[in-house]
């Protein structure tokens, strides 16, 4: 059986593809053997979701997955972006690992960077979710009890009081038809807080909303569990 990382965002589609290859077995005799984040270094979030690292780690604990962060320095090159993913890329081989799972849906150049990094590396990419219709997908996730918080909106696209709202069906219903159903082309970015691929919710609250770059990010918070 080959042994796979996840390329881990701390989305609803990174998430949902830990559930695919789990629970359907869409690709056979793969297991998921960890998840793999990149931070930015200097702000210990997860890039542009800004997801706090410890919801991250809570994250990984609620699959059950041991998490291989790769910290990125800011402001981070092309070049040095390549150059510690490569090293990810090497540690992993070096550990056993086959593949890398990634939850892309249809941005073909994506895909192909994707292919091209790996190239000679001994990791295989693997796309489970691949061309699957934005809309039958985002309404199956929400149907299937994915939940999910919207932590950054791309303002040029979505109107800003999308940011910290419940990724529901009210949210889909509410979304203007030139934006993907699952934010495909970065409309917006969320964070998976339950669903089938998690042992236990990860409690999380809202905290401030910040504007920055043409982008509002919502500012998630572990949340304190009432005894």
């Amino acid at each position: 059986m080959k042994r796979a990382l996840l390329s881990w965002s701390s989305g609803k589609d990174s998430a949902w593809a830990l559930h695919v290859m789990r629970a359907y077995n869409v690709v056979q005799d793969v297991e998921i053997g960890g998840l793999l984040t990149t931070f930015n270094g200097a702000a210990d979030r997860v890039a542009m979701h800004a997801v706090r690292r410890e919801l991250v780690e809570a994250q990984a604990h609620a699959a059950g997955l041991p998490l291989r962060a790769v910290d990125l320095p800011w402001p981070c090159s092309n070049a040095q972006y390549e150059a510690l993913m490569a090293g990810a890329c090497r540690q992993a081989v070096e550990d056993g690992i086959d593949a890398i799972v990634f939850g892309d849906l249809f941005l073909r150049d994506v895909r192909e960077y994707r292919e091209r990094s790996l190239s000679g590396t001994g990791l295989e990419p693997i796309f489970p979710l691949w061309e699957i219709p934005t809309r039958d997908l985002a309404h199956n996730m929400i149907r299937s009890g994915l939940r999910a918080r919207i932590t950054c909106v791309d303002k040029k696209v979505l109107d800003a009081s999308f940011a910290g709202r419940e990724f529901d069906a009210s949210f889909l219903a509410d979304l203007p038809p030139h934006v993907d159903p699952c934010g495909e082309n970065g409309e917006f970015h969320s964070f998976a807080y339950d669903g089938a691929m998690f042992r236990q919710p990860i409690p999380v609250t809202g905290g401030e909303l910040r504007d920055a770059d043409g982008f509002v990010f919502s500012d998630l918070l572990p949340a304190v569990e009432e005894v």
